[in-house]
């Protein structure tokens, strides 16, 4: 595979050619995942592209497709309209790179209700949380209803069943918050009492941590259904992520991008990912040509993070990963009460190789400054 052949342009004191030394072959697709996690990814593309062996090491996907009649990928997503829209940029992407191989490739969408979207009546901590937008997805892809499944990642949880891997994270969008509202232009210019609506704990804390006189309420639905209650001035203003926005084309020209200053994004937010089943090579092959090495990088690193503080939807936890202009990654991270009562916050530097161990060490600061007693508090609220 892609991962063991660059692995023999590195020199031998690589991770790839460790594995080789050690006698840790395998041809599972979860391995080269799990391997790919600890490769220096710079390092790797830079050797795929400034030689052009990606094409010429990849499997020979044409007999595979044909062997296996296997020209058609069924893709599963939920059925919102972001969700469709990430789904046909999935799509269109694997269609146009089979296009640029002289191959056929059809990929079909297929959409899957989850929970999250059947039960808007209640917030997603009241109804368990993560998983929620991804577990009747896994179940089809394990039944092997789909081939593939996209997500938006910050909807999946950080742990992923038996059986599926993460194939391709897509090039990341913008990751930050926009501030709707239609008499004001930011939060600190709201007056007191002015309702604030969202869905997320996350952005509930940040903003009475900051602003105490505002309300805050829930606030479920897809991205045009909150939009929706905004013009009918069901609240003042309300949040969206930007990144959702954009992949729908809607612009508001009363919106205010939140620097992370004001507003530390959700874990992954922006990112595009997609799973298939760690057994199915056909998949694995079209799949990883759309992963980006440096969004990939960033979202093992904030996910590493989430997991270390054991991260859910009753968690108000932000975490942001970026990789600067010397190949350094900076990480930034908070975890606070619900109420916005208290809020610690961490900053960490480091090398890209060390993305998942950043994340990691954020996660246990925040864990000891926030106390035993934050945890107790989500359990029992």
């Amino acid at each position: 595979m892609l991962f063991f052949a660059v692995a023999c342009s590195l020199d031998t004191h690589s991770y790839s050619s460790r594995f080789f030394l050690e006698g840790k072959k395998s041809s599972c697709v979860a391995c080269h995942v799990r391997l790919w996690q600890q490769i220096p990814k710079k390092q790797v593309w830079n050797r795929v592209y400034k030689y052009k062996i990606r094409k010429e090491i990849c499997f020979n996907i044409e007999a595979s497709l044909s062997n296996g009649d296997k020209n058609c990928l069924v893709l599963g997503t939920r059925g919102s309209p972001l969700a469709l829209a990430q789904a046909n940029q999935v799509r269109e992407s694997l269609e146009k790179l089979a296009a640029s191989q002289n191959i056929l490739l059809k990929v079909e969408i297929k959409i899957i209700h989850t929970t999250g979207d059947t039960v808007l009546d209640k917030s997603l901590a009241d109804i368990g949380g993560k998983g929620l937008f991804t577990k009747e997805i896994d179940m089809a892809q394990l039944r092997g209803e789909i081939d593939i499944a996209v997500h938006s990642l910050k909807d999946v949880p950080t742990w992923l069943p038996s059986g599926i891997v993460l194939g391709a994270v897509l090039p990341r969008e913008d990751t930050r918050d926009v501030f709707l509202c239609y008499h004001s232009n930011s939060l600190s210019t709201l007056p007191n009492r002015a309702v604030i609506g969202t869905a997320s704990l996350r952005r509930q804390a940040q903003i009475l941590a900051k602003y105490p006189h505002l309300q805050v309420v829930n606030f479920r639905g897809n991205l045009q259904t909150r939009l929706k209650k905004l013009e009918q001035r069901q609240v003042d203003a309300t949040l969206l992520a930007l990144a959702g926005m954009r992949r729908l084309g809607l612009e508001y020209p009363f919106a205010h991008v939140l620097s992370f200053d004001e507003m530390l994004p959700a874990v992954a937010q922006g990112a595009i990912g997609v799973t298939i089943r760690e057994d199915d090579e056909v998949a694995y092959s079209w799949i990883s040509q759309l992963d980006d090495a440096h969004s990939r990088i960033c979202i093992e690193c904030e996910r590493s993070f989430l997991s270390s503080l054991d991260g859910s939807c009753r968690t108000p936890i932000a975490g942001q990963a970026w990789i600067t202009e010397n190949n350094k990654l900076h990480f930034r991270g908070l975890v606070a009460y619900p109420d916005g009562s208290s809020l610690v916050e961490t900053s960490k530097v480091g090398d890209l190789m060390n993305n998942i161990e950043i994340g990691k060490q954020a996660g246990e600061e925040l864990r000891v400054k926030i106390g035993d007693n934050f945890f107790e508090y989500l359990r029992v609220t």
